[in-house]
């Protein structure tokens, strides 16, 4: 007896969930850092995530074929008036959310600076997305950030500054689960 492909129309309709029919998304968020124990934030005035901190960062221009980079880059001299060699920014890690918030799915490049960030360096502190602030490395766990920051994504930042992490979240109605699946600490000078 046959079985249905898995490529089936019929098998696909009988299987797909709403979750699965979402949007797809792909954004950059840049970590800067001023050398003085505080992070770049922005506080958001509009969506996603309003009245709350996110890094600094925004959505590949997938039309023109922006690669990641240069999308850190240009967001980065956009929202910031930074402006960032590539050799200054370097890939963290890569997120990928499935149903956020039900809303749609995510995949994310995380780019940390690999030079201190002087505060004169932003040109302007209000812009249309929001408001920047620096911030307390320390004091971000406890201020408005979105629920994957603040359970996966912060940890695992803090945790592979200079290293390297892959992770995948999974929204379900039930919650939150997410599995790390590649982890490169940075070496540290004894190891």
């Amino acid at each position: 007896m046959d079985q249905p492909s898995a490529f089936s129309d019929d098998h696909v309709v009988s299987v797909a969930k709403d979750e699965d029919r979402l949007p797809y998304r792909i954004a950059v968020l840049c970590y800067l850092y001023d050398g003085d124990g505080h992070v770049l934030l922005v506080y958001r005035k509009q969506n996603p995530n309003i009245g709350m901190y996110s890094p600094v960062g925004g959505k590949l221009d997938i039309a023109s074929g922006e690669g990641p980079h240069g999308c850190a880059i240009r967001e980065l001299k956009e929202e910031t008036g930074i402006e960032l060699a590539a050799e200054e920014l370097r890939l963290l890690g890569i997120v990928s959310e499935r149903a956020y918030e039900g809303q749609g799915h995510w995949l994310i490049f995380l780019f940390e600076a690999t030079v201190p960030i002087r505060r004169d360096r932003v040109k302007w502190v209000e812009f249309k997305e929001g408001r920047l602030e620096w911030k307390r490395v320390d004091e971000v766990p406890s201020l408005p950030i979105p629920r994957t920051d603040r359970e996966v994504m912060w940890p695992q930042v803090r945790a592979h500054l200079g290293g390297f992490f892959t992770v995948h979240i999974d929204w379900t109605k039930e919650g939150i689960t997410w599995t790390l699946h590649e982890s490169i600490k940075p070496k540290t000078p004894s190891s």
